[in-house]
């Protein structure tokens, strides 16, 4: 039954067209992960900074 499913789905245009915006929203995530993950000690600093002289 899944089988069957599964194969109707993915023969399909719509399907085909759902994985590829899903393929496309995982590799937009990834890539926003990665520069939060880089780039976030660096904003750390920058908004203690900024606290700091205003403070």
């Amino acid at each position: 039954m899944l089988r069957k499913h599964w194969k109707r789905f993915s023969e399909s245009k719509r399907g085909a067209t759902a994985i590829e915006y899903g393929l496309i929203a995982a590799g937009i995530a990834v890539v926003i992960a990665g520069s939060i993950a880089l780039l976030g000690p660096q904003l750390q600093t920058t908004f203690d900074t900024i606290t700091t002289a205003l403070g």
